[in-house]
């Protein structure tokens, strides 16, 4: 094992060297490495246009890159100076920043850097974070000109009135982030790393960039399909709309407009779409969207994005148990969970290839969910989940833990729900809205789960059932894994090792039973292990063979539950995670440890059962 360990530490420090001998920029130290990092530079970190559902190709400017950043105490103002270069968007804890430097609930992150705009007196220019974690303040030319809580959402400002002209245009950025510390949501993040939980992530950790718009142009669309009417509505939000202004929508397959509507700014759109070619796994189809603001015969803005036809209900079986629906058909969905973190990017995963390693080797594994656990991935992660056909069950990020957690369902008296103060409350209630809102339109997002084991779970009821309204096109998983109320569409048990599930005869009536974690099955690999020693694992083995054995035994164990009234469940994890080696492929993804072939064709019994 020391061995293998010294070889890799060798290899990352000739990496390292030879990145430190181009240019400025260097990952610091890490433990492990994933084989991406070492493509990573300041003139490529992620330059994929971000955002696929609004898009304006020729009109946008990439930030990410080499930033100054400084780590100084909470409160005071932006620095005079700056301590050393951070590379944007890698959180400052992570190698791949080039930092690798914890901040605190003491102490801000500041960041600097300067950036040319094009400015005309047509046009309005936006500034676009992906996410940063937590709250932030931006400046331009020394101008405030926002702030944001939150640290899993997108947000914009317009920083029109602040430039001062073409280039030298000066943005400067303040970060606090207490982790958990504090009340906010932030997942699985802990100051003392130990167990499940992991490394603190604080500051940007999605792509920077700027946009000209025209002054009055398109902020946001919503797209809601209905297959029984065999129609897609889509709503518009205009900034600044004129009286002669009209929404134009257009929906194309293959080049060709298969449905057409012109309607009032705030009106919505409703499109028939004849014979629709409906998405699902196996086959995800997608619609193209152009949108465009228009008066008259002239086009003032446009964008382009995608739409899907697919439904997602629950319908009684012959046996009087709920099922989980899609496309009207029952579908079983198995999908492991997924945590989406990165040795050397921790939340940010070094590039576009690797954000997508993930998806295609579940895929490959025969599985077609995700469980997309206590984290909010970058837009373009959920676009290749469209693109592939996945299912993804999204989850809230937890935070201000602290209650008690009952994981058997049917039982009082053991589990309580959080005490949250106005603040806390205001904190979740709000950001929870901003995911819904901006990823609503992703159609591979099926189920939202506001709440995981009773971590921070609070006012149950009253969360999940505005859950529910606010969000009619999706199923709602309240409280996955435990402290349960008869609320929300799903009941959902969390049962390690072995499967598991609640009884139908008493629960299936009302809600569609699942299986929300089970397995955990832990092989630690020599040389792709975070640590050296002290893995964890919920059961653990020596050798594939064992594990190959013990997870066959699962399967077996698993499809006798699917006739019984099982119409989902998920298997811990997708990949190691720091300490935790129970993923199906290692940390570092260098090592998948049950090969593909040997889950796919283990996975297909599953999927007979239905």
């Amino acid at each position: 094992m020391k061995k293998s360990i010294l070889i890799g530490a060798g290899l990352m420090l000739a990496q390292s060297l030879a990145w430190a001998q181009e240019g400025s920029w260097a990952p610091a130290e890490g433990k492990i490495m994933t084989e991406w990092a070492d493509q990573v530079n300041p003139e490529n970190v992620h330059q994929e246009y971000p955002r696929p559902h609004m898009v304006r190709e020729d009109n946008w400017q990439n930030l990410n890159g080499l930033w100054s950043y400084q780590i100084q105490s909470k409160g005071g103002n932006a620095p005079s100076s700056y301590e050393g270069e951070i590379l944007v968007p890698f959180a400052v804890e992570s190698a791949l920043s080039g930092v690798g430097k914890t901040v605190g609930k003491d102490q801000e992150l500041w960041y600097k850097t300067t950036f040319e705009a094009k400015k005309s007196s047509k046009e309005r220019v936006l500034l676009h974070f992906g996410a940063v974690d937590w709250e932030t303040e931006v400046f331009v030319n020394g101008t405030s000109v926002g702030v944001h809580q939150g640290g899993y959402t997108p947000f914009s400002f317009d920083i029109t009135d602040a430039l001062k002209g073409r280039k030298g245009n000066e943005l400067v950025v303040r970060v606090w982030d207490p982790t958990d510390e504090g009340p906010q949501p932030r997942g699985k993040q802990v100051n003392r790393p130990h167990g499940i939980w992991y490394t603190p992530v604080t500051g940007i950790w999605q792509t920077v960039w700027t946009e000209n718009v025209p002054s009055s142009h398109i902020v946001s669309t919503k797209n809601t399909a209905d297959i029984d009417a065999g129609t897609l509505t889509i709503e518009t939000e205009v900034e600044s709309a004129q009286s002669s202004h009209k929404v134009k929508v257009k929906v194309l397959s293959a080049g060709e407009v298969v449905s057409e509507k012109v309607v009032a700014v705030g009106e919505e759109a409703v499109l028939p779409i004849e014979n629709a070619k409906l998405w699902e796994p196996g086959n995800p189809f997608l619609y193209d969207l152009e949108v465009s603001l228009v008066s008259g015969n002239r086009v003032v803005d446009q964008i382009e994005g995608y739409a899907a036809m697919r439904k997602v209900s629950m319908e009684l079986d012959d046996d009087g148990v709920q099922r989980m629906l899609l496309n009207n058909k029952f579908v079983f969905q198995y999908g492991p969970l997924d945590q989406g973190w990165w040795p050397d990017g921790l939340y940010t995963a070094p590039n576009e290839e690797a954000l997508v390693f993930d998806i295609i080797k579940t895929q490959e594994m025969g599985f077609n969910m995700i469980r997309k656990h206590v984290k909010v991935e970058p837009a373009r992660w959920y676009y290749h989940c469209d693109k592939m056909g996945m299912l993804v069950w999204q989850d809230m990020p937890s935070g201000d833990m602290g209650n008690q957690w009952n994981p058997r369902p049917g039982i009082v008296g053991v589990g309580t729900e959080r005490d949250r103060t106005p603040e806390s409350e205001k904190i979740y209630k709000t950001e929870w809205k901003e995911i819904m809102d901006d990823f609503y339109n992703f159609p591979s997002i099926i189920v939202w789960v506001p709440f995981n084991e009773a971590w921070g779970q609070f006012k149950t009821e009253e969360i999940v059932k505005w859950t529910m309204d606010y969000d009619q096109s999706r199923l709602v998983n309240g409280a996955s894994g435990g402290n349960f109320f008869p609320v929300g569409q799903i009941m959902d048990l969390h049962n390690y090792p072995n499967p598991a599930m609640p009884n139908p005869k008493f629960f299936g009536k009302d809600q569609v039973i699942t299986l929300g974690e089970f397995g955990g099955l832990g092989l630690p690999v020599d040389g792709h292990t975070w640590q050296e020693k002290d893995n964890w694992g919920y059961q653990s083995f020596k050798s594939v063979e064992e594990l190959e054995d013990r997870y066959s035994k699962l399967m077996d164990d698993l499809v006798k539950l699917i006739p019984k009234g099982l119409s989902a469940a998920v298997y811990t994890q997708t990949t190691d995670v720091e300490v935790e080696t129970n993923g199906l492929m290692t940390y570092d993804r260098k090592v998948i440890k049950l090969t593909p072939a040997f889950l796919k064709k283990v996975h297909d019994q599953l999927y007979e059962a239905e």
